[in-house]
């Protein structure tokens, strides 16, 4: 790797056309960006000497010798500084006019419109796609038979191709690729495309927050056919709605019980010789436990887990047969309950009896979860690190776990309470959040009106920074914190990756002449001396990248 190709921090089938002007953009950066480096971190800027000499770039920069500024009492908020920081927060990142509109309508009105959803008009360009996409619209029975492989072999029967000779495995593997691509594509532009220019911002800010606490990875057999479905169906009705909701929905929801393995999920089974055999899987009792309700340390045994799995047993999906017939009914979430596999035992699940009765059994788990004292402080928790601070106040914390239990976890209700808090307002809190990937590039297409011809563009940039949209294999989901995403290389990527998009060198997204000035307006943008003397030295075309690349951007 070349010098300048070390400072764009990207390999040479990715270089852009002008990488000198690249070049200069990571040596006008690269002493901003040096506050965000954890203390003791080391970025090496390999460019030649020549190079170097007349770019005046840091060799080393980010080191322990670079201190955090003592502690010291931060002034109020001003109004308009209020109005940026709800906006960051709520939204992921103002577009042209929305400061003005805020300013406007109030704050107060505002954050009471984007709790309510249904009151704010939808764009016409998202309505128009979501109403026309399979992905999206359609249960997962239906994806299963039109896209999976009972649609795969339909088409081989067609093209007249035997499914077990090695031609037929090529020809399935190829249209299995192109049917899953079609799911996928509608799947991920829907979101970005919600992301990017849905009035309703805070609905699609919570959705995220709440796909990556109930997280399903795409390359996982069926779910490629079901993701658009899960997120449509089992997360985003309920994404400012009532906990208990959501933990149902996605509970029942086709692609969760596939993901976590609860499908599998059965009593042992004794034959008549009195063989055992084995059924039981714990998978997705043991993440309901730990991730999505009590939280690791919920106060829960092993033993509660089991009892759990138990309790979930025969909770599946569609049995397919040969031509995709579905064998067994299922409701709009794709799952349904055989009783065959179930074990009507009675169970003891945190110290009280769940007497053996069925499907009913599964309900009154979740109500129980649902509404325990530490599935309100792991819920609130998380909120707290997601709109307020990565180490949230234990006060805060506290405050909205007592609201959570007495709404009987209704999530509006706990935002509202989060949204009002002095800790939200406080001026220790404003800009020390740091933008995930997704929220990087999604504020830069926001803030500059670019329209991606092809969303798969973004997809691919968030893949090349650790964040490809459902591509998390883990379910924990995608981190929000700032250790997750800080890093040198991540940051010369990003700095690279303005450049591109503000001279139009990124494939796809042309948005047209950007105004320094008037992105900083739309932004809401207070820059630190160092970042203002280099936009302002820098030239013309060079400066919205410097606005878009600076440390100022990188936080909300």
């Amino acid at each position: 790797m070349s010098g300048i190709d070390s400072v764009i921090g990207l390999n040479k089938g990715n270089v852009l056309k002008r990488p000198l002007l690249a070049l200069t953009l990571a040596a006008a950066t690269a002493p901003l960006l040096s506050p965000l480096l954890p203390v003791g971190c080391s970025f090496i800027v390999e460019a030649p000497a020549y190079a170097r000499a007349k770019l005046a770039i840091p060799v080393k920069m980010g080191t322990s010798e670079a201190k955090p500024p003592a502690a010291q009492k931060l002034p109020p908020l001003t109004e308009r500084e209020k109005v940026v920081h709800v906006l960051n927060r709520l939204s992921f990142g103002p577009s042209p006019q929305d400061i003005q509109n805020v300013e406007s309508l109030g704050i107060d009105r505002y954050i009471d419109q984007q709790l309510h959803p249904d009151t704010i008009g939808e764009a016409r360009t998202v309505t128009d796609f979501v109403s026309n996409s399979d992905a999206l619209t359609k249960d997962p029975d239906h994806l299963y038979v039109e896209y999976g492989p009972p649609a795969i072999e339909a088409a081989l029967i067609e093209q007249n191709i035997d499914q077990k000779s090695d031609e037929g495995k090529k020809a399935f593997n190829k249209i299995r690729g192109t049917l899953g691509k079609q799911v996928m594509d509608d799947t991920i532009k829907a979101k970005l495309l919600r992301a990017v220019e849905s009035p309703r911002q805070l609905q699609q800010v919570m959705t995220e927050f709440w796909f990556n606490h109930f997280n399903i990875y795409n390359d996982k057999g069926n779910d490629r056919y079901w993701l658009g479905a899960y997120e449509e169906q089992a997360i985003r009705p309920y994404a400012l709605g009532k906990f208990r909701d959501i933990v149902g929905a996605t509970c029942h929801h086709a692609a969760m019980l596939f993901y976590l393995d609860n499908w599998q999920n059965a009593a042992d089974r004794v034959d008549k010789n009195g063989k055992k055999t084995p059924g039981l899987n714990e998978n997705y009792a043991r993440e309901l436990m730990e991730l999505h309700t009590l939280g690791v340390d919920g106060g829960y045994s092993q033993q509660d887990v089991i009892q759990l799995a138990h309790i979930l047993t025969g909770l599946t999906t569609s049995v397919h047969g040969k031509n995709g017939e579905l064998k067994s009914p299922t409701n709009a979430l794709g799952s349904y309950f055989n009783e065959k596999r179930h074990d009507f035992g009675d169970k003891v699940l945190l110290g009280q009896t769940i007497k053996g009765s069925g499907e009913n059994e599964i309900e009154q788990a979740l109500d129980m979860l649902c509404r325990q004292p530490a599935t309100a402080h792991h819920i609130c928790f998380q909120l707290a690190q997601y709109f307020v601070n990565d180490n949230p106040p234990a006060a805060l914390v506290d405050k909205l776990s007592a609201k959570f239990l007495k709404s009987d976890g209704d999530i509006a209700v706990v935002l509202k309470e989060l949204f009002k808090s002095p800790e939200f307002m406080d001026p220790a809190n404003n800009n020390v959040k740091y933008k995930a990937p997704l929220r990087y590039i999604i504020s830069i297409l926001r803030a500059t009106g670019a329209r991606p011809d092809d969303y798969n563009r973004v997809q691919q940039y968030l893949r090349e920074q650790g964040e490809p949209l459902y591509g998390c294999l883990t379910p924990d989901g995608y981190k929000n914190v700032r250790g997750a995403w800080l890093n040198p290389d991540a940051l010369v990527h990003r700095a690279n990756f303005a450049v591109q998009l503000v001279n139009n060198h990124f494939k796809g997204v042309d948005p047209g002449p950007i105004d320094a000035r008037d992105l900083q307006e739309t932004l809401g943008l207070e820059l630190a001396p160092a970042t203002s003397s280099a936009i302002d030295k820098a030239p013309g075309n060079l400066k919205p990248a410097l606005i878009l690349g600076s440390p100022e951007f990188m936080l909300y």
